[in-house]
């Protein structure tokens, strides 16, 4: 059984490899270079970070997110558990908590998108780079949102 609770210190080993494992499967558009770094910055920050995680029965992370200020900063899940319900328990959870959730996605990662969207989120709008300025184009999602050209 999945439940949903607060990440706490012992997690973030378990955080980062969640974090690698479900970007080696679905982020094959990152150059080395930028994936190299970008995990650098993630290690740094992801296990001092306020997550929510799910747990499965034996209280073993499953998947993550991270929200602030109604904005869904991350969700991340184990590749064994895609396609589980995971993403969408964490995500039920952000909505009960953050009504009118926002996110960004990757533009290269259809299958986010397509995930999001079955989620109800509508795209209202997209940038070239990503937040720390690399050529990886975001498209911004609202939950309930209106599609915008």
């Amino acid at each position: 059984m999945m439940r949903i609770r607060n990440a706490t210190s012992q997690d973030g080993a378990r955080v980062v490899e969640i974090w690698r494992d479900a970007v080696d499967a679905t982020h094959d558009f990152l150059s080395a270079g930028d994936r190299a770094a970008i995990e650098a910055e993630v290690r740094a920050f992801l296990p001092a970070a306020p997550l929510w995680l799910a747990v499965d029965g034996h209280d073993r992370a499953v998947g993550f997110m991270l929200l602030d200020n109604g904005h869904m900063e991350a969700l991340f899940i184990d590749p064994a558990h895609r396609g589980t319900g995971v993403g969408r328990l964490l995500v039920a959870h952000a909505l009960r908590l953050q009504p009118g959730l926002t996110t960004d996605v990757n533009e290269q990662n259809g299958q986010a998108i397509g995930f999001y969207e079955r989620m109800g989120f509508a795209r209202i709008g997209r940038s070239a780079l990503d937040g720390q300025g690399r050529a990886y184009p975001l498209i911004h999602l609202r939950h309930g949102g209106v599609e915008r050209p």
